[in-house]
């Protein structure tokens, strides 16, 4: 299973996922001990708001989830129909995250719900 971690410093996760460009990505094959195994530097045009689905060729739709500082409804709808499933942590540290949400189970439960949850998150944390 691969993660996707918004951060456009590769230290901390960032805000605004449909214009980052830089993403961090981890296998976590093993759910105990994720790795990081590439990093993303997307040209602006690659930005997921720029995309807007153009096609299937897009490194971040081969994602089983994406860890995000936030997002509006509509990337979480948009991803979610592709089967990946999008999250806002409550840590900012990338490995942190990607643990907090594999312990969390949202990779078992039903991906509506999950689609449902974090759209309702999103556009909460998106207001503020």
């Amino acid at each position: 299973m691969k993660i996707a971690v918004a951060s456009q410093n590769y230290r901390t996760i960032t805000p605004h996922a449909g214009k980052t460009r830089r993403w961090i990505v981890f296998d976590a094959t093993d759910p105990a001990a994720p790795v990081e195994v590439d990093r993303l530097d997307l040209p602006r045009e690659m930005s997921l708001h720029e995309w807007k689905g153009r096609d299937d060729s897009h490194p971040l739709y081969a994602m089983h989830a994406l860890l995000v500082g936030s997002c509006g409804e509509g990337f979480v709808t948009r991803l979610g129909a592709r089967g990946i499933r999008v999250a806002v942590p409550a840590s900012a540290d990338p490995i942190e995250a990607v643990r907090a949400y594999l312990a969390s189970g949202e990779v078992t439960r039903p991906l509506d719900e999950v689609v449902a949850t974090a759209a309702a998150k999103a556009a909460h944390d998106h207001h503020h």
